[in-house]
């Protein structure tokens, strides 16, 4: 049912930093990373760290009811938030989950590649929160 691993979301206090991190320690060019950008229906700030076979999304807190403000109140150094998956089609996706017993945190939005997405909840993954993106238009060959 999923398909390519499109990122992984690391929470940040700070995008700006954390880009420095992966310029100097990493050796990852200014080039690769993107624009930091809002998206406030998530109530997060966002860039996409460009790697040959997938991406990291850095978030940020935009505001003070930001799911990350929480995640970071528990993990102050920040770290990794979720993973994300393609599937073919959302809300196939979605009622496959529903139907097999996991919590589906949220009907299908937007996300920051501009494709529909929801988040499964942690304990259906092993801890590990999943967001499931509908593979973006023309995104692949």
């Amino acid at each position: 049912m999923i398909g390519r691993l499109n990122h992984v979301g690391i929470a940040v206090a700070s995008i700006e930093a954390a880009k420095a991190t992966y310029c100097d320690l990493y050796g990852v060019s200014e080039r690769a990373i993107t624009e930091t950008r809002d998206l406030p229906a998530q109530g997060v700030r966002f860039a996409f760290v460009n790697l040959p076979n997938s991406q990291i999304e850095l978030i940020e807190p935009l505001g003070e009811n930001s799911p990350i403000t929480k995640f970071l109140e528990r993990n102050p150094s920040g770290g990794q938030h979720h993973v994300c998956f393609e599937v073919a089609d959302i809300y196939a996706a979605r009622d496959e989950m529903v139907r097999k017993g996991a919590t589906v945190l949220n009907e299908p939005r937007i996300g920051a590649h501009g494709a529909p997405i929801i988040f499964v909840h942690p304990r259906n993954s092993n801890g590990v929160l999943v967001e499931l993106m509908e593979t973006p238009k023309g995104a692949h060959p």
